[in-house]
């Protein structure tokens, strides 16, 4: 065993020798040559002998605050290099790994993501490559520049990647933004972690890329509007206009240019007196052929289409709302795309398999199954005075043939003065009653004995409550995922409201269009419960609670803008102002 050991020795020690023979003739060998020896002894001829130099924490947090656009990343920083004994992450064998590059890439095409890239160039990195450059004669000085480079690399993408995976804007910081769904909590060191290829994750798009297919979506959109943005926008049709289908109008040309022809390039002879190109300016040509003023199928038929993909009613008439909405203006549906860019980073990094999805603008609830919308249903959500908030959380009670308990607040500023001249016949007609106490021990009292010119918040003790049947505000079903903001998807009695396009009519809470279908489907794996064991019980105006087999999550989401899953850009009408408080935030 000895005599082997000492003949390894040997021969470790005769390639050593033999490879500073090579070195020492490395002038007069031939390129073939240099490449072989530089491949038999790796960082022998690129300088890169000695040990790669090594951080503390307290360097680390030194470098961070010395700059102050880095000083909010410091906690990522330190959990980063904390997680790997404080090695360098962004060298390898002397040599920036190839990532460093990409990242630099990544941001100077920010602007692609509705980001200003300038935020992010923080460090003179072509500088700061230059001095290691020549510094790779002077071992001392080569690893000084690594580490203040290493720290200055990390320090950039973590003010990159926070922008990039959780929002430039914070909701929750934010008063006047209403966002209340629950976090993204990426880790953004083991984010950075997975890029530099020293940890696995489920989510391979860590490497620079966004956490949601929806934003992606949204993202090519935006460039194809700043596309069209650069050939000079879209045309404007004069106000008042008013076209239905077989109409012969000049502004048939300019609608014809908007829907049909390829976005931002000039008419063909059908400009008209009256044209104008929204951010160019009023543009006079020669008047139209009259076959281009003519209101065809084909001109109808793109009409439609961008009346369903803003939510209008699909006529095919031209004037009103659908001209308004044609001429809103290229750089505000920019800024509108951008806006819900940034939402998508607000979102957690992935949906649970099975979940309920609102979106307030669209009036509209989905049901995911298993990643995949299984159905999907109109809604009506609360006035502006009264708006539906945006949060999650998880469904818990399917609730057949309710009570509704009426807020104080429309006891107080909608009932006082009828409950004041005579409680009981005013109650009577509405088929509700005054009661304490909670659920099945609730007990009904005289509503005359009630001070009800009186009442305030404070001393009001008791519950006035709508009977389950017919006249029942919440219809035949409500679904429960207890908040502190008492709100809720509930049936209607007012079935008409769902043919109206803009639904925005309720106290707060969500009406469903379709309560029995959806409470069919979430009782589906309720033993002794389907459609029709669902209507015979709501048949008997007794309330009854029936937990679900398992919580549901429940997002209230706030999208005016989204890709449909056939590839159309959608929009909707900012009915809370979110947008407009969002923008003061975002462009500031």
């Amino acid at each position: 065993m000895k005599s082997l050991f000492h003949s390894a020795f040997l021969t470790t020690l005769l390639c050593w020798l033999c490879g500073l023979t090579l070195l020492a003739s490395a002038t007069s060998c031939s390129q073939e040559q240099k490449a072989k020896v530089q491949e038999a002894l790796p960082g022998v001829l690129t300088g890169n002998q000695g040990p790669q130099p090594t951080l503390d924490s307290v360097y680390v947090a030194r470098q961070m605050l010395a700059e102050p656009a880095f000083k909010s990343q410091l906690d990522w920083a330190k959990k980063f290099y904390k997680a790997r004994d404080y090695r360098l992450g962004w060298f390898k064998n002397h040599e920036v790994v190839p990532q460093a590059k990409k990242l630099l890439e990544v941001i100077n095409q920010a602007g692609d993501e509705g980001l200003d890239p300038q935020k992010y160039k923080i460090k003179n990195f072509d500088k700061l490559f230059a001095e290691l450059d020549k510094a790779r004669g002077d071992t001392t000085q080569r690893n000084s520049l690594e580490k203040q480079i290493d720290v200055a690399l990390s320090g950039t993408y973590f003010t990159w990647a926070s922008d990039f995976y959780r929002g430039t804007v914070n909701p929750r910081e934010v008063k006047n933004i209403d966002w209340d769904v629950k976090r993204n909590k990426i880790k953004l060191h083991k984010a950075l972690m997975t890029i530099l290829q020293e940890r696995e994750s489920t989510y391979p798009y860590y490497e620079f890329e966004p956490l949601h297919p929806e934003y992606d979506r949204l993202k090519k959109a935006l460039a194809e509007y700043r596309t069209i943005q650069r050939n000079g926008g879209w045309p404007t049709l004069p106000a008042g206009t008013k076209l239905k289908p077989g109409d012969t109008s000049p502004a048939v040309a300019l609608l014809r240019r908007r829907l049909l022809d390829e976005p931002g390039t000039p008419a063909q002879g059908v400009a008209t007196p009256v044209q104008t190109v929204a951010n160019n300016g009023p543009s006079n040509g020669p008047a139209p052929a009259p076959a281009a003023q003519q209101y065809d199928s084909e001109l109808v038929a793109a009409v439609k289409k961008f009346q369903q993909q803003t939510g209008q009613r699909t006529d095919g008439v031209v004037g009103g709302e659908t001209l308004r909405l044609l001429n809103i203006p290229l750089d505000k549906r920019i800024d509108q795309i951008v806006l819900n860019m940034e939402r998508w980073r607000w979102i957690p990094k992935r949906f649970e398999q099975n979940y309920l999805l609102v979106n307030i603008p669209d009036y509209k609830l989905h049901v995911v199954e298993e990643g995949k919308e299984v159905m999907n249903m109109n809604v009506i959500v609360g006035k502006t005075l009264n708006a539906t908030p945006v949060f999650s959380d998880k469904v818990e009670y399917v609730v057949l043939a309710p009570y509704w308990n009426v807020p104080f607040s429309i006891i107080d500023k909608e009932m006082r003065p009828k409950l004041v001249a005579n409680p009981q016949a005013y109650l009577d007609r509405l088929d509700m009653e005054v009661v304490k106490g909670w659920g099945a021990k609730a007990t009904p009292i005289d509503p005359t004995t009630v001070d009800w010119a009186n009442l305030t918040q404070a001393n009001w003790k008791y519950t006035l409550r709508r009977r389950p049947g017919p006249k029942n505000d919440l219809g035949d079903v409500k679904f429960i995922f207890p908040n502190s903001n008492d709100i809720y998807l509930h049936d209607t009695p007012h079935d008409e409201l769902f043919s109206q396009t803009k639904r925005n009519f309720s106290h707060g809470c969500v009406r469903v269009a379709e309560p029995i279908k959806l409470a069919t489907y979430l009782l589906r794996n309720k033993p002794g419960y389907n459609e029709n064991t669902i209507l015979s019980t709501i048949g008997e105006r007794q309330e009854k609670y029936i937990t679900l087999p398992e919580k549901l999550p429940v997002y209230l989401v706030y999208f005016t803008a989204w890709v449909d899953d056939a590839g159309h850009l959608n929009f909707r009408d900012d009915i809370y102002g979110h947008d407009k408080n969002l923008a003061k935030e975002y462009f500031n």
